[in-house]
């Protein structure tokens, strides 16, 4: 029997309430030549039953049940392993894959054989108001904007099973081993996304616990530490949080950290015209960006920061906007 192009990999976990509607999107596809491993981790409502109604109508759904909860991460992993397809898909059990996904990834993955991930704008639906979230399209700007935040919705994903090849989910990262992943992998192979929202990702109403955003800041730091690899930096590197707020907005830095950053953005630039990983004017746009953003939400302001600021050899004052810089010198004037 041929193998299909396109695996789907869906854990799920006690997700009856949404689980229908989710099988339904991916049946529906207008690209038809996939099969469908659904990974149940050892679910304790009606999962399974309503798994096995599908799988008798459809013979492109495959099932694994696990024994005991894994997780999604190992489940993920398991996926990969036993997919057979060319490409494979991610999808959560509770979003909603618009009918041409699947076709329009794969039309990219076909017509572009050095793009090993493809991904799509998404919709966050069920709260109180829906959102599409859009990131960039080609993939200088993506590895570029990765040093920020994860660019790429996980469950948008589909990956070129030769570019995978051993890479996997870190439990280690967990809840962000997404970010993680997709962050190893874009040095290896070409990301791309399509420009069109392509999956409704459901929103839950449910407090987040401190524990739970400490676990998300703590991976999320050790991910982007990971990735100053790339500009020749040692996890071990005593100006670890100047270049990591360099890349990323902090607010509320005080004058002399905010010095401290300027400083290691400099160092970044000047990192990456040796090792040439990112494209120059992008990272120094988005560089840029962030000090600015940095200075206008400064923690305290004196007129020695203000003066610093207009002799900073960069020009970094001379691109604050004008109504930023008489804002900026009525709080240094005020020490506000």
């Amino acid at each position: 029997m041929q193998s299909p192009l396109l695996s789907v990999i869906m854990p799920v976990y006690n997700g009856e309430k949404y689980l229908s509607e989710t099988i339904e999107s991916i049946l529906n596809q207008t690209f038809t030549d996939f099969e469908l491993l659904i990974l149940n981790d050892n679910s304790t409502d009606d999962t399974q039953a309503i798994i096995e109604r599908y799988q008798q109508k459809d013979s492109r759904i495959r099932v694994i049940v696990k024994d005991v909860n894994v997780g999604p991460a190992n489940l993920r992993n398991e996926g990969f392993s036993l997919s057979k397809g060319e490409y494979i898909a991610l999808m959560d059990a509770d979003d909603i894959a618009l009918p041409t996904r699947f076709e329009k990834q794969i039309q990219v993955l076909n017509a572009h054989p050095e793009v090993g991930v493809c991904g799509t704008w998404f919709t966050f639906f069920g709260g109180k108001k829906d959102k599409t979230v859009r990131q960039p399209e080609k993939h200088a700007k993506i590895k570029v904007s990765f040093l920020s935040s994860c660019s790429i919705g996980n469950p948008t994903v589909m990956v070129r099973k030769s570019a995978l090849k051993e890479y996997r989910f870190e439990n280690q990262y967990v809840p962000v081993e997404d970010y993680d992943l997709w962050s190893r992998m874009i040095t290896t192979t070409n990301f791309y996304i399509v420009q069109e929202s392509l999956l409704n990702y459901r929103q839950h109403d449910s407090n987040i616990s401190k524990t739970k955003i400490d676990n998300v800041n703590r991976s999320v730091r050790a991910v982007k530490i990971n990735m100053l690899k790339q500009f020749g930096i040692d996890s071990s590197d005593a100006n670890i949080d100047a270049y990591l707020n360099a890349l990323t907005l902090k607010r509320k830095l005080t004058p002399e950290e905010i010095k401290q950053t300027i400083k290691a953005a400099k160092f970044l630039i000047s990192q990456n015209e040796k090792l040439g990983n990112f494209d120059a004017g992008l990272l120094k746009k988005q560089i840029d960006s962030v000090l600015l953003r940095t200075v206008r939400n400064a923690k305290k302001h004196n007129m020695s920061f203000f003066n610093y600021l207009k002799k900073e050899e960069n020009g970094l004052f001379q691109r604050i906007r004008f109504v930023d810089k008489i804002i900026l010198f009525f709080k240094c004037v005020t020490r506000l």
